[in-house]
């Protein structure tokens, strides 16, 4: 009997493990065994990071003129959560604030950054990148992708810069509520292609409208995001294949 209850112990603990750890996701970064070229083989849920056919960044180029029709956005002062999750640092937006694709409507979820940037123009990379990141009713994805260049001391940005949360898992509440629409350029022309998410799982499907033109920061404001990162946070671009890049 004590053998036996020793044996069903372990059972136990086995399968109680077994749970546990498959309610975990696998743990990846951007270097070494972790690094976007291993995200595939971390866990069958970021199969599309190797073997997608839309994924992202890309190289922007070779783009083909096209009508498109101006993106209605309407976004309030809504930025009110600022954290750092290991991978970026991305402020958190308050429901009500939208933009109008293809007669859809997509909410503003929260914008993020990386540097350098993911997506690349022509083959020039950025100093930063942010990506703004919205879901409609059907759980559809939309980013809108700003570049940013070094020059004057962005204000908006540094409503938040002013509580860079330093380390992992850091999340405050900023005291004033930032407007995402200050951080997009003033004209508002875009590429278009179809993506993917950067991260894993890297699901496919999100619409991508990258601005044409750029915003500013100060070399202080990137140096202090690379700091907080203290790595650089892009994932390399990826293969174009058959897709069709708008202008």
């Amino acid at each position: 009997m004590k053998k036996r209850s020793i044996a069903l112990s372990v059972i136990l603990v086995f399968c109680l493990t077994s749970i546990v750890s498959a309610g975990e996701k696998a743990h990846w970064g951007y270097s070494g065994n972790e690094g976007p070229e291993h995200w595939g083989e971390l866990d069958q849920k970021y199969s599309s990071c190797s073997e997608g056919k839309n994924q992202s960044p890309i190289n922007l180029t070779g783009m083909i003129e096209s009508e498109l029709q101006p993106v209605t956005i309407n976004y309030l002062p809504g930025g009110n959560e600022f954290l750092n999750n290991g991978h970026t640092v991305q402020v958190n937006y308050m429901p009500g604030s939208t933009i109008i694709i293809d007669g859809y409507k997509f909410e503003l979820k929260q914008f993020h950054f990386h540097s350098p940037s993911e997506n690349t123009i022509e083959g020039q990379s950025y100093p930063m990148e942010a990506h703004f990141v919205h879901s409609d009713n059907e759980g559809r994805l939309a980013v809108i992708a700003v570049m940013f260049k070094t020059g004057v001391k962005n204000a908006e940005l540094e409503k938040a810069w002013a509580h860079m949360p330093e380390n992992a898992g850091e999340k405050y509440m900023l005291p004033e509520s930032i407007n995402a629409d200050a951080l997009l350029p003033y004209n508002r022309s875009y590429y278009r292609f179809n993506g993917s998410l950067t991260t894993p799982p890297c699901s496919e499907g999100v619409r991508w409208l990258v601005m044409k033109f750029f915003d500013t920061a100060s070399v202080e404001q990137i140096d202090k995001f690379s700091h907080a990162m203290h790595h650089p946070n892009n994932r390399p671009v990826q293969p174009a294949n058959a897709r069709v890049i708008l202008k």
